[in-house]
């Protein structure tokens, strides 16, 4: 029997969370032959943006435009990436919660009510959106050279699918287990202390919770307060 998912309930402001977890790269699953040309499409174009993203973070880019454009999918990459926490719940049945010790259960049960019914919501409307430019990218097939807008768009919808049967399937059939933990807490306290100032203490929490992509995680979500 395989142990539950562990998530983490990470401090990002005054009474603002995100989910995290570190959850390994998923590589595109071959659709079946009788799948519909759309989701084969989407399928291979999924795939294209993958070996773009491989390129943008392992190849040497000549030129000022090849270089911009590396950093451009490298990003656009990292930001979806961050999505992989729901993808993640997708085929879960319990899953471990790490929350700030200094929460009391009633409130990490709030929390993460609004955390999944946002994301929920979220993603099902961007799906549509998605689907809706996918669609219009296909103009974009007679244009010479990699269709980098269909890629990109076709990657997006199958991440935001993806993130929203995950919580779904979070809001509707996982079991959930709070687990409190003080490096959470600590992390909490960390949110207006100045990155330079901070970065000591962050990566050894990062480093107790064998988190070690916790600190960039960190560092892009948290919100000092005004």
């Amino acid at each position: 029997m395989t142990d539950p998912l562990t998530v983490f309930l990470v401090p990002a402001g005054h009474d603002r969370f995100e989910l995290y977890s570190e959850a390994p790269d998923e590589s595109p699953t071959s659709p079946a032959q009788n799948d519909r040309v759309f989701r084969q499409w989407a399928h291979r174009a999924s795939v294209r943006w993958h070996a773009l993203v491989e390129v943008a973070r392992h190849g040497s880019p000549v030129g000022r435009l090849a270089r911009w454009r590396d950093r451009v999918v490298s990003r656009l990459a990292e930001t979806i990436a961050e999505q992989r926490t729901l993808w993640a719940l997708r085929d879960q049945s319990s899953v471990v919660l790490r929350t700030p010790s200094s929460l009391e259960t009633a409130r990490v049960r709030a929390i993460l009510e609004a955390l999944l019914a946002h994301a929920r919501s979220h993603h099902l409307r961007w799906l549509i959106i998605d689907l809706i430019l996918f669609t219009v990218s296909g103009i974009l097939f007679f244009v010479p050279g990699p269709n980098l807008v269909a890629y990109y768009i076709a990657f997006r919808l199958v991440g935001h699918l993806q993130s929203w049967r995950g919580a779904r399937q979070a809001m509707e059939a996982i079991a959930w287990t709070f687990e409190p933990d003080p490096g959470l807490a600590e992390l909490a306290s960390l949110v207006d202390v100045p990155r330079e100032t901070r970065a000591p203490r962050v990566a050894a929490i990062a480093e107790r919770l064998k988190l070690p992509r916790l600190t960039a995680f960190f560092d892009r979500v948290a919100v000092p307060s005004s």
